[in-house]
Formats: structure tokens, sequence, C-alpha cells
């Protein structure tokens, strides 16, 4: 696996995440520790894109746990449908949040986050865990996020 990205200056966000998935699939497919690349996911998507948090949380003894991220210190534990990751989680759908202060329960765990996209991981039907995505702008998120952050969470095991 290199050590550098490479993703050409000047491209659109969909644009990036097309050079960039298959550098990623690459380097998840010739790596079997899910920790691993779960913190090689968080790192290529908050270099590449500059969000301002980027990680996972994982389910563990039916609560979401922190697990590998990029960003500032963030909440560490999480209830089932609680704030977008636990609702993410309970609900097991893709969620995009335009303005975080208008969720219903939203865990402000660092006021500078304004939006926010929560994409469940599945094994055999089942959420093991959940990519959390803030942004520090409001409305930071769309669909062409969903789709590739889709296809990304589709490759993580645990």
């Amino acid at each position: 696996m290199a050590d550098t990205l490479i993703i050409p200056a000047g491209l659109t966000k969909e644009e990036k995440y097309k050079a960039l998935l298959p550098q990623l699939k690459s380097m998840l497919e010739g790596e079997s520790d899910g920790i691993a690349n779960m913190a090689n996911v968080a790192a290529a998507l908050k270099e590449i894109f500059r969000f301002w948090w980027v990680g996972f949380y994982i389910v563990k003894n039916n609560e979401l746990v922190l697990g590998p991220f990029q960003g500032p210190i963030a909440c560490t534990r999480i209830a089932r449908g609680r704030g977008v990751c636990g609702t993410a989680w309970k609900e097991g759908k893709t969620l995009i949040v335009p303005d975080v202060e208008q969720f219903p329960g939203h865990i402000a765990c660092s006021s500078a986050s304004k939006s926010e996209i929560v994409v469940p991981l599945f094994n055999n039907g089942l959420v093991w865990g959940v990519l959390d995505v803030d942004s520090d702008r409001l409305n930071g998120f769309d669909g062409t996020d969903a789709d590739y952050l889709t296809k990304i969470a589709g490759w993580l095991r645990h």
C-alpha cells in the first residue's frame, strides 16, 4: 500500500471520490485488520475532503463506542437511538443532517460541528458500527457523499 493518496488538484467532490475509491479499495483489500482499515479510511477522508471530523463508532454492549477517528476529541459512548449516530444505528439507514442544531436530541460533541452524515456499517444484515462525518459548515453533505460513503462503508469489516 502506498503511503500517499494521489488526488489531482481542482477536482469536483464527485471526481475526488472517484479518484479516491480505487486507492481505498486496494488499501482495504490488502489489510485484514478492521481497526487499521477504519483508521486509514478516517485519515483518507479527512485529508482529501478536509471534513471537520471523521470517525467510527462500534457497537459494544448495546451502545456505540468511539473507534478510530480524525479530528478533535469526541464523545466516547452513544446510546442506541440517541443523537444522529444512535439514530442511524437504530434505523439502519444513512442520515444526512444539514443543520445539527435542528436534529432532535443532537449530541454536541463539538460546537464547531454544523452538519453531519452518518452511515451504518453492516455485517450479515446487522449494524456493527457507524461511519460519522461532521462538517464545520451548514449543508456540508449531500447524496454524492451518501452514495460514496455507503460504498466505502460496505468494504469495511469488524
